[in-house]
């Protein structure tokens, strides 16, 4: 495998922004549209390296910078070669740069406190006061690994208005410059792998912020580019009016990466028709653990993709009494291992009583179905006649 990062369009749609491209990294090649399974914790809860492989998974979103330098530390992972070697996963994987969950910790008032700087934060154990900036999410992240990583940011909320999302935009300019200079200082993890470096849009909801933040991003030297914030994914609605803003912008060449879209299986699609390539959520997981299975089947729709189904809400609640005696699979359409092999009646029982097989059954059915997603959005535009420009 070459020892390098890029990134080319391989096609088009005809009449939507969607397109398939292809980015190559030291640990193998990705097709787009690419889901990205989350690992926060150096795993994929309840899936293996294996069942991974068997969704069609090619890339991961893999150990959390800021878990990873809680636990178990950058010296336990160096000592074990890496995250790649540490998961036993030998495919494509991003990191991201703790930024996020700074956010979500300084919300809590003393365990995490923001300055100009960075962000200083209580390890929950011991108590040690840990320093997270420019410099040390890029290095942390090179010990880590992974094939993508990404500058260090400020998550903008959403509840702070034009203010906080200005403050917000300013740090994360200035911490992108200082994450650049430091990935040139080596643009290879600890492990002599080349690391490509994404930037984050940010600018809340706000359009000309928006526009400012992807001006600013275009100017620099960086392998591909992220659009972030606590609204992307989270409100599908302002979620796509912010590509409708963005996209247009960005070249075409350069991988799209949108943070935390991943809720249903129609958000990715919904992402992809306006011109996005990979996202990551860990709300697939989280779904099939409570309980929350995918039903529904990809159709053709006036040259796209909709996930359609009979429930409005295109899934099942598993312990609903209901499916206690319901020998079908949870979606009579899925070529997943679970729907292939087990019965929804199956499922309730597992579920109601709390066996851990349960957890990696249903995993497996809900990462498949977005895999599936993926797939399907890459066939329909292979399908369209048209080249790539």
């Amino acid at each position: 495998m070459q020892n390098t990062y890029t990134s080319k369009l391989i096609k088009k749609h005809p009449t939507l922004p969607a397109r398939i491209m292809q980015f190559s990294t030291p640990h193998g090649n990705v097709m787009t549209p690419a889901f990205m399974p989350v690992g926060t914790r150096a795993m994929v809860n309840y899936l293996t390296p294996h069942d991974l492989e068997k969704t069609n998974s090619t890339i991961i979103l893999g150990g959390n910078t800021y878990h990873m330098l809680v636990s178990p530390g950058m010296e336990t992972i160096e000592s074990l070669g890496g995250m790649h070697r540490l998961m036993g996963w030998n495919h494509a994987m991003l990191t991201d740069s703790g930024g996020f969950q700074v956010f979500s910790l300084s919300k809590k008032g003393t365990i995490c406190i923001i300055d100009e700087e960075g962000a200083h934060f209580k390890h929950p154990m011991s108590g040690k006061i840990i320093h997270l900036n420019s410099q040390s999410s890029i290095q942390t992240q090179k010990s880590i690994g992974a094939d993508i990583i990404m500058a260090f940011d400020e998550c903008t909320p959403e509840h702070g208005g034009r203010e906080a999302a200005v403050a917000a935009l300013e740090r994360t300019h200035r911490w992108l410059l200082l994450s650049i200079a430091e990935h040139a200082k080596n643009p290879n993890s600890f492990y002599g792998n080349h690391q490509a470096l994404f930037g984050i849009i940010q600018g809340g909801s706000f359009r000309d912020l928006r526009e400012k933040s992807t001006e600013f991003i275009l100017k620099q030297q960086l392998d591909g580019i992220a659009i972030g914030g606590e609204v992307i994914g989270f409100d599908m609605q302002k979620t796509a009016e912010i590509l409708d803003w963005v996209t247009p912008m960005l070249p075409h060449d350069k991988i799209r990466y949108t943070m935390g879209v991943g809720l249903n299986p129609q958000d990715l699609l919904d992402v992809v028709a306006r011109g996005v390539d990979i996202f990551d959520c860990v709300a697939p997981t989280r779904n099939a653990r409570h309980g929350t299975l995918y039903c529904g089947e990809f159709v053709e729709s006036d040259g796209w993709l909709k996930f359609q189904s009979d429930d409005a809400s295109s899934r099942i609640l598993i312990k609903k009494s209901q499916y206690a005696k319901d020998d079908s699979p949870i979606s009579s359409s899925c070529a997943c291992y679970t729907c292939q092999h087990y019965s929804r009646g199956y499922l309730h029982y597992l579920f109601k009583e709390g066996l851990i097989a349960y957890f990696h059954l249903a995993s497996i059915h809900n990462i498949h179905v977005m895999q599936e997603a993926c797939e399907r959005m890459r066939g329909c535009i292979l399908n369209c006649h048209t080249s790539p420009s």
